[in-house]
């Protein structure tokens, strides 16, 4: 039976995928902020060591797997604590359990982004470098900079910087003999969507962020993909993002891929 740890366990997204992986004989240990085996605030520093210290202790330093699904939505406010959850609340994760994961068995990990990923290029997203080179105050500074567009530049920007952040692995992760990929949802049914329908900053360009297949993603869809990428049939798979977004970034970005 692998063990793999998934993040963000608690709802939408996180939640599905648990409860896939449960049913295809995974045994778990998940990390939240609540109705998980660890109690952990992916936003600070101490919390990140915490949740590293904890899941090290409950696997005694070998895993199979590992899923990273905890995120925050553009109307977090402050838009700093976005930069910290989805960025280094992941990368530090990826990290600090990768030598537990080449003790594992076909281990392989799965990173959650988003389809905005792709819509902030690295090379216009000004919190790139700071993320890149672990300047979490700089990077949560410039986004405090930015006002009302705050909440998109440090949702968008942090999904970026997360996508290249696993690309950058790939060849010491392959090395490693661990697989490493992204799934990038769209509009998915999750709580932290409803969130963002709620505030009105936000609410009328979530309702028209509208793909091909008109209507949104169901949190098992995108577990689904989660689920093929974690098993043997994606042996091969490593380095790629997965678009589970109903077409919309075919439609953004019909000459780039």
């Amino acid at each position: 039976m692998p063990t793999t740890v998934i993040t963000g366990s608690a709802s939408g997204i996180g939640a599905a995928t648990a409860a896939l992986l449960r049913a295809t004989g995974h045994s778990l240990i998940t990390v939240d902020l609540r109705d998980a085996d660890i109690l952990a605030d992916l936003s600070t520093p101490a919390g990140r060591s915490t949740a590293l210290a904890q899941v090290l202790a409950r696997c005694d330093g070998r895993l199979d797997g590992l899923v990273l699904c905890a995120g925050l939505g553009a109307q977090v406010d402050p838009a700093s604590l976005v930069v910290s959850v989805n960025y280094f609340g992941a990368v530090e994760l990826l990290d600090g359990l990768l030598p537990a994961l080449q003790k594992g068995q076909n281990p392989a990990a799965v990173v959650v982004s988003s389809v905005a990923s792709a819509h902030l290029p690295w090379d216009k997203n000004p919190i790139a470098a700071h993320l890149e080179a672990g300047e979490e105050a700089k990077a949560q500074a410039v986004v405090m900079a930015a006002g009302a567009r705050g909440g998109n530049l440090a949702y968008a920007g942090s999904k970026n910087a997360l996508t290249v952040a696993v690309r950058r692995r790939a060849a010491a992760w392959g090395a490693a003999g661990v697989r490493l990929n992204t799934v990038a949802p769209g509009a998915t049914e999750t709580p932290l969507l409803q969130a963002g329908l709620q505030d009105p900053r936000y609410s009328e360009a979530i309702k028209n962020f509208t793909a091909p297949i008109a209507r949104r993603a169901d949190a098992a869809e995108v577990a689904s993909v989660i689920g093929f990428l974690m098993g043997s049939g994606a042996s091969f798979v490593h380095g790629a993002q997965f678009h589970v977004d109903g077409g919309i970034d075919a439609v953004y970005r019909p000459t780039q891929f």
